[in-house]
């Protein structure tokens, strides 16, 4: 079975960074995905869908760092949908994309540079590449510690 999203769109909003017990960190990035087509009347139509995106750990620390509202990223990751219950007692439900790996495909403030890294999901050891006028290193290790329910 697959389970596998790739995404390219705009941050609708700076990054929200929180820490969990044991100074894991999760942060949520909204990013907005487009679609032009013409209706039967021949009218241009755009169509926006906003996903909510989770990056753990080192993923998440890196976007604390460099996502701003505004930029342009290419997430892959995979569907995760999750239910509470409101305060009224109502099932609530919420689809997510965990993130896997990004790249910051526009840079606000720099223009035009390119930012990769991974997860680090199922052991890889992941690279960080940018640009020489980039403001951050040129190598960086990242490494998942989850426990995904992986079958192998």
């Amino acid at each position: 079975m697959v389970n596998k999203v790739i995404l390219i769109g705009n941050v609708g909003a700076d990054p929200e960074v929180k820490f969990l017990d044991g100074g894991v960190a999760v942060t949520t990035v909204r990013l907005a995905t487009s679609e032009t087509y013409k209706n039967k009347n021949g009218e241009k139509v755009e169509q926006t869908e906003w996903h909510n995106v989770v990056l753990w750990r080192g993923l998440a620390e890196i976007a604390e760092k460099y996502i701003k509202k505004g930029m342009k990223l290419y997430i892959e990751g995979r569907l995760r949908t999750r239910s509470w219950d409101d305060q009224s007692g109502n099932k609530r439900f919420t689809t997510e994309i965990y993130a896997d790996s990004m790249q910051i495909l526009t840079w606000k403030q720099e223009g035009n540079s390119e930012f990769t890294a991974n997860s680090g999901n199922y052991g890889k050891t992941n690279t960080v590449e940018t640009s020489a006028t980039s403001p951050i290193n040129t190598e960086v290790n990242i490494q998942d510690d989850s426990d995904d329910d992986l079958p192998f």
